[in-house]
């Protein structure tokens, strides 16, 4: 029975492994003849999402439509899509046209319409005149074309690429993308691109899927996802950003970084905390006059080619990366502009740091997976379910794990123009944000105390 218009819908698909939840209520459908990425960083699931659609992997929850039709437990080679992969698979004893055949001789189709499918894609992925080599005296770049034509051969109406260009250098993933986007418009038919490079996706993609820690962030065009970005995390991971706190004042009217700005935002309320988001190029730099809406002073500038990327320091003590074409020296005074187009505001996804918590006893309180003194504790039963409130810049970090009331691991990290905001994952897999100035890195073990005066119980 035919479901939709929509080549893939994907419906509350959640996958564990063990008990690590990979992804968590994953809704997505994809257009007929769409270039849809699927976008995150490493661990984020995008890959485990695209091989539950090719039916490598049976989902935990959830189901799965293509073309219409439930495959949530066909397998891999009744689906109506081909794979390609970051290792090519290709088989070192087959020459290339016998490789792209492979899955028609499958088949038994007659010799005569295997050797017209196979020169027809030989011809789309520019390979003309190579069936006959040794596919180890290829390139890289021939080898992917080669993997490629031996997925489209079969007329799959969806091919799933799983980052097919990591192995590339620079410049043939360059022209590689190029090629992909070629193909994709020849053949007129879904692409769905797995990637963590977002230069890739924003080059690529009709529609780009935005993915962090098992959950869909944002799902829009390259324009929308870089322009309107939905939370920090997106606006931090699709190109470079300034992230700043602020306040909405009133409806086209915030502040931040110690100055009011004209802005096209509204509906958010009266003195509310915001974000504020800016891109580097949109921060307009010159000579110090009376133009500057407020100035800072240039602490470093770096040429990268095409411009000049540039850290300037205002008076109240915030840094901005500016991008621009004109350079300024290190310990010049600078005036700066913003339009008020060029302004994005969005909501805070949180004001504190908000846990499920048990009253233990009259002076202790147990959330995180550990027992914390708390002096209000006296006001709620034993055994009372509340919420526990602490704010950002009440969590203490230690170098060492030891050290602290239980360890963590830093698994994010948002520059805010005069702090650092972490995200840090307890061995509870829970999330504890952070605002701090001192400097750490992604990945970074250390130990975690919260005082007993940052608790804040709210009775549920």
């Amino acid at each position: 029975m035919q479901k939709s218009e929509n080549i893939i819908e994907i419906e509350h698909i959640s996958h564990s492994f063990g008990d690590k939840t990979v992804l968590d209520d994953i809704n997505l459908t994809i257009g007929k003849g769409e270039f849809v990425t699927i976008l995150g960083p490493s661990g984020c699931g995008k890959t485990t999402l695209m091989r539950l659609i090719a039916g490598f992997l049976k989902a935990s929850e959830g189901k799965i439509y293509i073309a219409g039709s439930d495959m949530t437990k066909t397998p891999p080679h009744r689906r109506p899509v081909n794979t390609v992969f970051q290792k090519y698979a290709l088989f070192p004893h087959l020459n290339v046209f016998n490789n792209i055949a492979f899955g028609l001789n499958l088949k038994k189709l007659p010799s005569t319409e295997i050797k017209k499918k196979v020169m027809q894609v030989l011809k789309i992925v520019t390979m003309t005149d190579y069936e006959e080599r040794d596919v180890d005296s290829l390139s890289g770049g021939q080898q992917q074309r080669v993997a490629i034509a031996r997925a489209i051969v079969n007329e799959p109406e969806v091919l799933l690429l799983d980052e097919p260009l990591a192995a590339l250098d620079l410049k043939m993933r360059k022209d590689m993308q190029m090629e992909i986007k070629a193909m994709h418009k020849k053949l007129g038919i879904t692409f769905m691109y797995v990637t963590h490079d977002q230069e890739e996706a924003l080059t690529l993609s009709d529609t780009i899927v935005v993915m962090s820690e098992g959950k869909i962030q944002q799902i829009g065009t390259p324009t929308e996802i870089y322009n309107e970005p939905i939370n920090s995390f997106v606006a931090d991971f699709i190109g470079e950003s300034n992230i700043l706190n602020g306040t909405m004042i009133d409806d086209n009217l915030v502040e931040f970084i110690g100055h009011k700005f004209e802005c096209v935002d509204k509906g958010f309320g009266k003195n509310v905390p915001v974000d504020v988001v800016l891109r580097p190029e949109d921060i307009y730099i010159f000579e110090m006059s009376d133009a500057a809406k407020f100035s800072g002073q240039v602490t470093s500038s770096i040429f990268k080619g095409v411009h000049y990327e540039m850290m300037v320091t205002t008076p109240e003590g915030f840094e901005i990366m500016i991008q621009d074409y004109h350079h300024f020296d290190v310990g010049k005074t600078v005036g700066l502009r913003i339009k008020p187009a060029d302004i994005h505001v969005m909501k805070k996804e949180r004001l504190c740091n908000t846990f499920e918590g048990t009253i233990v006893d009259k002076s202790h309180i147990r959330f995180l997976g550990h027992t914390f003194k708390c002096p209000t504790a006296s006001q709620f039963a034993h055994g009372s379910k509340v919420n526990v409130n602490v704010d950002f810049r009440d969590v203490i970090l230690q170098d060492n794990e030891e050290d602290g009331m239980l360890p963590g691991i830093v698994s994010f990290i948002l520059y805010k123009g005069d702090h650092y905001h972490l995200t840090v994952l307890t061995e509870e897999d829970e999330n504890i944000f952070i605002d701090t100035n001192d400097i750490w890195d992604d990945g970074d073990r250390i130990g975690i105390t919260i005082s007993p005066e940052a608790i804040k119980i709210i009775n549920l």
